[in-house]
């Protein structure tokens, strides 16, 4: 780029020697050697702006790819409280949007915010080694320029950072309306959902053209300047003329050098005017990076003793944020091999508390062990390799079954995906299907029902052979038979596996060692099953009611 301003700083003085040397002593061999030496001096030109444009790009495109990969790594590293505070939407955008912002005005900077001052100092000087005279125009018109280009970077800056937050509603918008759109369908809710998006698209189109009003003003001023200084230059250099004082040759390069200077100053403007939108997405992304990831492994961290599969609950309290207590005072023990059942109604805490297991939070107060050593000492992944867990919504990726049952366990052979798939009870879905496990999963397992993705799930959980199988009421959409029936298959196949599963039915977990009963985030009832029909008021209750309503149900398909 030096080597490119070099070039077009020559070429007015050259124009110079021109006028005063060559046509007005009508020298056809002068104008000759000047016209080589132009041709010379833009081929050099045009060579290094050509080189300095492709290195440019190519630095960008590669800071680009650096910032997103790390962008992506942050967020894989965020806790399930860093995703919960964080919008999915945002998120993207920042990725997407915000990145390429930043990765364009890279690219611009290396090319322009180096080409721009060196033209601005280089044109400042040369004008004045020209004709000292003229220079005093600088004196007028570069404080003028100065002033409005402040006054057009304030007034952008905090426009371009309300665009992004903008652009952020409007990507949350599209995601949860094309996540859910089978549910607007079904409840022909097309227009009121068409409404809403057509309100944050106009929002965000309203916040590009206020933005838009302000950068398109600084072209039309800067010629404006820019005439303004030719037409003085030529005043003034007229009347030096007719002094002798300055000769034509020298009025011609200061107009060509003024124009340059004038020029760099609005590239410049246009710079900051960009650079302040590139500022609003640089600071969204920082702000990704610099987040905290609210779970962390320990810089020591620890194994325990002995391993088995032992949980134990001391006084365990959890929130949400800063929302209301989740789980209060949770205290309880899994012996290792023990199969624990946890019920209650919907909101009790059952997802919250097995969350807490895999240290996908951590708890506000107390300490969850695992075989004697606090959670908070582990290594995440030696903690979570000790886990397998099919959460209570079953999220598929697009892939064969074959592809999402190795998910946790990618080495996993074949007789170890077959033999999870036929503990889950999947394996019959995935045979009557014309490719078996090879059956391409679409977006979200969309072309799988959700009683056979929740059994996929499943067997993604158990061909790890974890030690802690953790079950988060991950069969509510299969029936009780098919429930029953994995239930079957998992004492059978996994002995000396701890388990704690969530469910709704007390039939399909009332031969577990132990069953939790909770209530408003309290555990309110402990024991087995003929424990508590004999102690607990509140799981009688619970039991006869599932009973006639299995009876009323048997009765109606007999």
């Amino acid at each position: 780029m030096m080597l490119e301003v070099a070039m077009d700083l020559m070429m007015p003085r050259a124009v110079q020697h021109v006028v005063d040397e060559a046509i007005a002593k009508a020298d056809s061999s002068l104008v000759l050697y000047y016209g080589l030496f132009m041709f010379g001096a833009t081929v050099m030109g045009i060579f290094g702006g050509v080189m300095c444009g492709f290195s440019a790009i190519r630095a960008a495109m590669g800071f680009g790819a650096d910032l997103r990969h790390a962008l992506y790594k942050k967020i894989q590293s965020f806790s399930f409280g860093n995703l919960d505070e964080l919008d999915t939407g945002s998120l993207i955008t920042r990725v997407t949007n915000d990145v390429t912002q930043v990765q364009d005005i890279v690219s611009m900077v290396l090319r322009g915010m180096i080409r721009a001052p060196l033209l601005l100092i280089g044109g400042l000087t040369m004008a004045i080694l020209t004709s000292p005279q003229l220079a005093l125009l600088f004196l007028g018109l570069v404080p003028v320029v100065i002033g409005f280009l402040i006054f057009i970077i304030r007034r952008t800056y905090p426009i371009y950072g309300e665009v992004q937050r903008r652009l952020d509603r409007l990507n949350s918008r599209l995601q949860e309306n094309l996540e859910g759109v089978r549910v607007v369908k079904a409840f022909a809710r097309a227009k009121f959902e068409e409404e809403r998006f057509d309100q944050a698209n106009d929002s965000l189109r309203d916040g590009n053209l206020k933005a838009a009003r302000f950068g398109v003003l600084p072209g039309p001023f800067m010629m404006v300047v820019l005439n303004v200084g030719v037409v003085a230059a030529l005043w003034i250099g007229g009347v030096g003329v007719s002094k002798n004082s300055i000769s034509v040759g020298e009025i011609v390069a200061f107009v060509n050098y003024l124009g340059m200077t004038l020029m760099a100053l609005m590239f410049f403007s246009m710079m900051l005017t960009q650079l302040s939108r590139a500022a609003a997405s640089a600071e969204r992304i920082v702000e990704v990076l610099h987040t905290e990831a609210l779970v962390t492994s320990p810089a020591d961290p620890k194994l325990p003793s002995e391993s088995g599969g032992a949980i134990e609950f001391d006084h365990v309290h959890f929130a949400y944020g800063d929302s209301d207590e989740a789980l209060t005072d949770i205290h309880f023990k899994v012996e290792p091999g023990q199969t624990v059942a946890i019920l209650g109604s919907t909101g009790a805490g059952k997802s919250s508390l097995v969350n807490l297991i895999g240290r996908y939070y951590d708890p506000t107060q107390g300490t969850i062990r695992l075989d004697g050593l606090d959670l908070r000492e582990y290594e995440e992944s030696v903690l979570r390799q000790r886990i397998g867990i099919a959460f209570q919504e079953a999220v598929l990726f697009s892939g064969s079954i074959r592809d999402n049952i190795r998910y946790g366990k990618p080495d996993a052979t074949e007789v170890d995906v077959e033999l999870a798939a036929e503990v889950s009870q999947a394996s019959e879905f995935i045979r009557s299907k014309p490719d078996g496990y090879d059956t391409e999963v679409g977006q979200r397992g969309v072309n799988l029902s959700g009683g056979q993705k929740q059994r996929v799930a499943i067997a993604r959980a158990l061909v790890r052979k974890p030690e802690i199988l953790i079950l988060d009421d991950s069969t509510s959409a299969v029936d009780m038979r098919t429930e029953a029936r994995i239930q079957e298959g998992l004492v059978r196949t996994a002995k000396g596996q701890t388990r704690l599963i969530v469910a709704q039915r007390i039939r399909s977990v009332m031969h577990a060692d132990k069953i939790l009963i909770m209530h408003d985030g309290r555990i309110v009832a402990e024991g087995t099953h003929s424990e508590l029909m004999a102690n607990s008021p509140i799981y009688k209750e619970i039991f006869d009611s599932q009973k006639t309503r299995d009876e009323e149900v048997r009765d109606a398909t007999e």
